[in-house]
This record gives C-alpha cells, sequence and structure tokens, in this order.
C-alpha cells in the first residue's frame, strides 16, 4: 500500500483543466456486431502482450505512464514478439510540458508528441522517481530511439463501442475520478462506496468480461496495489471522466512506427532501489518515509554493493553526482559504493560493442 506521500501526489495527478478537442481527429465510433463475452490483451489466443506493472511513484506522471504502456502492448503485438519493449515515461512527461509543480502532463499535448516526436526507450531517460522538478535532458541522440504514432483520437464512453475499440486498437487510455477507497483497493471488480472523491488519474484499459460486468485496467502504482498492479472496474463505475470535453477521457492510439526495438543496452539498477534501506548491504523496503528526506531516494547505512542488471552490455560506468568514479567491463556488473555522506545521484552507463549507450540512475542518502 502507498504511503500518505504517494497518496497526496497521486491526488494531484489529474486536476485537469478543460482543453480544446484533438483538431484532427473524430471520435471513434464503431458499430460492434458478435463482440465476444471478454477479451484480453494478457490472453490473445495464450499470448500476453503486456509488460510488466511499473510504478510511477512519487510522481504525478499517470498520463506518461497510461500512454507508454497502452504502447508497450501494441508494439508486442506488432512485432509478434515478446522482448518486454520498456519506454520512456518521464520523457513523455517532462518533453510536453509536464511539471511535477503542476502536477500533470495535458494529455492532448502527450498524444500530439507522440505523433511529431515520438517517445524513446527508458534508457533515455530512466525515471528518477522525484517529486520536485529538475533540470532534465534525454540521451544525446534519442531522437533515433523513439517510437511514434500516425494518429490518436477519443472513443465515445459507450460500453460496446470501448470494447470495439479496445480490440481494433489495443489498449485504451483512460482519464479516470476516483474515490478514497480505491487507495486500499484489493481486489474483486471496483465499485466505489460512500467516500470522497479525491482526485483523477489515468490508467490503461486491456480487457474486458462481460461475466463479471467488468473491465481489466492496468494501474502504474506498483505490485504491492491492488491485483498484482492491476485492477477491474465494473462497467458502471461511474469512473470516466471528460476533462478535455464532452466525448473525452477514453483515448486509442493507432499506427506505430519508428525504431521499435533499438539495439541499445538494456540497463537496471538491483541495488540500490529506491524506497528501500540498505544496511551493511541488506535491502529491505524503507519504512520511516515521513522523515524530512528525500521521499523515495535510497538510505545507505554501512557498505553496499552496487549491483546492475544488464542486457546487450560489454561496460557499465558508474558516476557519483556526474562525475565518473568507475568502469567495470565484465558481468555481474557492480561497484563497491564509495562517497561521501548526503545525497547524492547515481547514475549507471551501458554501452554495448556498437557503442550505444543506455543510463539509469538512482537517487541515494548516504548515512556512513
Amino acid at each position: 500500500m502507498k504511503n500518505t506521500v504517494l497518496i497526496i501526489g497521486l491526488v494531484a495527478c489529474m486536476l485537469l483543466p478543460a482543453a480544446p478537442l484533438h483538431a484532427q481527429l473524430q471520435n471513434y465510433e464503431a458499430h460492434p456486431v458478435g463482440l465476444p463475452p471478454s477479451f484480453d490483451w494478457r490472453d490473445v489466443n495464450g499470448t500476453d502482450y503486456t509488460t510488466p506493472i511499473k510504478d510511477q511513484s512519487p510522481a504525478p506522471t499517470c498520463e506518461a505512464y497510461g500512454l507508454c504502456a497502452a504502447l508497450e502492448t501494441k508494439l508486442q503485438y506488432q512485432l509478434q514478439e515478446l522482448y518486454n519493449p520498456d519506454l520512456s515515461e518521464s520523457h513523455l512527461y517532462f518533453y510536453p510540458g509536464g511539471t511535477i509543480a503542476q502536477g500533470y502532463v495535458n494529455i492532448v499535448d502527450a498524444a500530439d508528441y507522440l505523433m511529431e516526436h515520438g517517445v524513446p526507450d527508458e534508457g533515455c531517460f530512466p525515471d528518477p522517481h522525484r517529486d520536485f522538478d529538475y533540470p532534465y535532458a534525454s540521451l544525446p541522440g534519442w531522437e533515433q530511439r523513439t517510437v511514434k504514432i500516425t494518429e490518436w483520437g477519443w472513443v465515445d464512453h459507450d460500453v460496446d463501442t470501448m470494447k470495439q475499440a479496445l480490440i481494433d486498437h489495443g489498449p485504451l487510455v483512460i482519464c479516470i475520478r476516483f474515490w478514497r477507497d480505491f487507495f486500499w483497493y484489493f481486489g474483486g471488480v471496483y465499485q466505489h462506496h460512500d467516500t470522497p472523491v479525491v482526485g483523477g488519474h489515468v490508467v490503461t484499459i486491456v480487457g474486458y468480461d462481460d461475466s463479471q460486468s467488468c473491465w481489466i485496467v492496468k494501474n502504474s502504482w506498483g505490485t504491492r496495489w491492488g491485483e498484482d498492479g492491476w485492477f477491474r472496474m465494473a462497467y458502471d463505475a461511474d469512473m470516466l471522466a471528460d476533462w478535455y470535453g464532452p466525448g473525452t477521457g477514453v483515448m486509442y492510439l493507432e499506427g506505430i512506427y519508428g525504431n521499435l526495438q533499438p539495439d541499445v543496452p538494456r540497463v537496471h539498477l538491483q541495488a540500490p532501489d529506491y524506497y528501500h534501506t540498505y544496511v551493511f548491504g541488506r535491502g529491505f523496503p524503507t519504512l520511516l518515509k515521513k522523515l524530512p528526506l528525500q521521499k523515495a531516494a535510497a538510505r545507505i547505512i554501512g557498505p553496499l554493493t552496487v549491483t546492475v542488471q544488464a542486457e546487450n552490455t560489454a561496460a557499465v560506468e558508474f558516476f557519483i553526482d556526474d562525475v565518473s568514479v568507475a568502469n567495470d567491463t565484465e558481468a555481474p556488473f557492480t561497484w563497491e559504493l564509495e562517497t561521501t555522506r548526503g545525497l547524492h545521484t547515481l547514475t549507471v552507463k551501458a554501452t554495448n560493442a556498437q557503442a550505444n549507450a543506455s543510463l539509469d540512475v538512482q537517487d541515494i542518502i548516504v548515512f556512513g
């Protein structure tokens, strides 16, 4: 379950002002005939085309997470290959004008950005899990690593029309309002109880089930929430929101093209990890999250071996506060952390034989 700070951040995630409708596209209106009683992008003839649940906390970046979740599923289906594409939500949030202080990115601007510029892979701009704005820049050359779309549009809120759009276009990105009890959802078909509406959010519909009268929805609050990060939303849950004007709030994406599977390293900092505390190398989830410290930064007491999971990688370089401190050319890639007390940024840069690079980043607080 998320902590209080995360809850506050998510409440602010989508209190969106009205925005003009996209000028180039009409609403999607299907005329369904013989829709199946259930459909799920996690099981299309036995194949799961979705990607793993992610965690946006503590930043209100749900719009970018929702869009990338839909794109990643469409990528695997289009290529008919389960290669776990990982797109940069942070890039798609900040580059179209999103700010943490404002609390959201205009999802219309983000969708238009996907048409004009696209979104690169996570290695170009990894999520640092910060709840504040900061100077940013994607890795040089990100423009050659992007996935783009040819169009997007709104789908009528009619259940059958949404079902048909889900089958025709792939996962749907939806704007929802939610009630306080949504934070404590553990499973089942969600119907809100008599609690206050506390904010808005963006999530991704991947399926439906008529036997339960529900949508199957992917969230971005990590796997400890809901049904391992997923939830089922009743058809009549009254959650869909049209902040961008009448007929908005349910978005489809279409026409994926670009560098769908770039030949670049894939790198992930296994330790330290955000929202974790390490005591003499042993890590566990951070418990005292209300201390006046940077919220998601890993807390480190005593020595720690920095461990990196990397694929398609010849070498990993380690940086503290953008200063190179070590280089490892043999897997498994590790480094014995050595730095001063206080708040630092740990960055790893993986490079492959073609000299292509990818990044991962983690803020750390070193106590000694």
